[in-house]
């Protein structure tokens, strides 16, 4: 079976725009995210076939509720179809949730010695680990594995290690995968394919 996998991240959120890191908080939408939104949705009906023959699933945070819904009315799906889990929430930051770097130094500057900007959510005193995160990765992928046209609405940091569990990348090559909010990631025969919609597909 030849599997096709869409994966989209949610728009621009409040927070993307204040500099602090969600993790399972949640923050809505600005007019932007709204936007970014409404042309990744565009594209991807661009490129898929009949909608009615794929899956949808989603995180269930606010965030990606509130763009899986925007995808929806563009390509004209059930939003009551969507299937939520809890597996695509984003890597929980634990009691850095909320917080801009520079607050995240103040209050635990011993956490982020010998980190980089790629790999220091890992390291909130109460987070998830990167083991934990592959695990429910491996175990949505898994899950899926037998349904031939998906669409997945999740997030930044979930989306680089869905994309490197698919690839069985190494830690530090997944967590330099681009994110965006204006590209999506066609997966399929373990080869990646980005589409933005500011640009021609490559």
């Amino acid at each position: 079976m030849n599997q096709i996998i869409y994966l989209l991240r949610h728009g621009e959120t409040v927070f993307n725009t204040q500099g602090r890191y969600q993790g399972e908080l949640d923050s809505p939408l600005t007019l932007e995210g709204i936007d970014q939104v409404k042309s990744i949705s565009r594209l991807l009906n661009s490129v898929i076939d009949e909608p009615k023959e794929w899956d949808i699933f989603s995180s269930p945070l606010g965030r990606t509720i509130q763009s899986t819904k925007i995808i929806c009315e563009t390509i004209g799906y059930d939003f009551d179809k969507v299937t939520m889990d809890n597996r695509l929430k984003e890597v929980s930051v634990g009691s850095w949730a909320g917080l801009t770097t520079k607050e995240i130094e103040a209050s635990w500057p011993e956490r982020l010695q010998n980190t980089d900007s790629y790999n220091w959510y890992f390291h909130s005193p109460d987070g998830e680990s990167y083991d934990s995160v592959i695990e429910r990765a491996t175990k949505w992928l898994d899950s899926v594995k037998d349904r031939k046209k998906i669409i997945v609405v999740s997030h930044g940091l979930m989306g680089r290690v869905l994309r490197g569990v698919y690839k069985n990348m190494k830690k530090e090559d997944a967590l330099r995968l681009e994110v965006s909010q204006n590209s999506f990631f066609k997966l399929t025969n373990q080869n990646i394919e980005r589409f933005c919609y500011e640009y021609e597909e490559f």
